[in-house]
């Protein structure tokens, strides 16, 4: 149900497909207000060219810290890029704003830059990989599995416009595999390679294999083997929409947590 008092959001990679979508999503019905759309292309345009009629009234800007401060925020909702994700976190930080990041890519030295300024400016925040319900429930599944099947493989599978491989979702998995595993994987033969990375790449002692191509939007399969048996864990995301649930429940709860929470699952299970 929509709060009495909307939460104020700014969102920062307004004009890219995520963006848009965050800007139709984030709506007062929903208990939002967008007080800021930051961008550093289609600066001047208004948000509603992008996104239709029921979009904010607001045009889009190039500096986040101006905005906060002519129009206050309580979180940013941030899909902009992983290699700025960091500064705007700090930037809204320093004004008493809390943080969701949706910007895959984020590596170690960018989480505990993340954590420091949840530490310093005593705010909350979130690191999210994956905003799908369904993915979320994957990942959770897979955690299961490998406590009885610790042999696994992951395929994920993302349009050809996305940089980092593999995904921030396929790492996150690997990681959580790893860490629910009671036994180790069988140590396999030694490779013979005909083409370099033919196995994929290593990630917490599971192989992932990315695979970029268009027409994809964002995919994953697990593959869990024993003997006699395999199981198939797998989520496809179709639209871009189908993570606005998980982006409006972020928002919603992020204040209320300690520090810099990673994955939508702590605030799901």
């Amino acid at each position: 149900m929509p709060n009495e008092t909307p939460i104020r959001v700014a969102v920062v990679g307004a004009a890219g497909r995520m963006g848009q979508e965050v800007l139709k999503a984030l709506t007062p019905q929903e208990g939002f207000q967008i007080v800021a759309a930051v961008d550093r292309h289609e600066i001047g345009r208004p948000a509603r060219e992008l996104v239709g009629p029921n979009g904010p009234d607001l045009v889009i800007e190039d500096r986040l810290g101006p905005a906060l401060d002519r129009s206050p925020a309580d979180v940013i909702v941030d899909f902009s890029h992983h290699s700025v994700a960091p500064t705007h976190a700090e930037t809204a930080a320093k004004r008493g704003a809390s943080f969701v990041i949706g910007c895959t890519g984020l590596g170690n030295d960018d989480i505990a830059m993340l954590r420091g300024t949840c530490t310093e400016f005593k705010v909350s925040g979130m690191y999210v990989p994956n905003f799908a319900i369904g993915a979320v429930l994957m990942m959770k599944f897979a955690e299961l599995a490998a406590r009885w099947l610790p042999d696994a493989e992951i395929i994920e599978l993302h349009h050809d416009r996305k940089e980092d491989a593999p995904s921030g979702t396929a790492m996150l998995t690997a990681e959580k595999i790893q860490a629910a595993r009671t036994s180790a994987p069988r140590k396999l033969p030694k490779p013979f390679f005909k083409v370099e990375g033919a196995r994929g790449g290593l990630a917490h002692e599971v192989p992932v294999h990315s695979i970029r191509l268009p027409g994809l939007l964002a995919h994953q399969e697990v593959i869990f083997g024993g003997p006699g048996e395999t199981l198939t864990i797998r989520h496809d995301s179709l639209d871009r929409a189908g993570f606005m649930n998980g982006v409006r429940l972020a928002a919603r709860q992020v204040r209320s947590l300690d520090g810099l929470v990673i994955g939508l699952d702590k605030i799901l299970f």
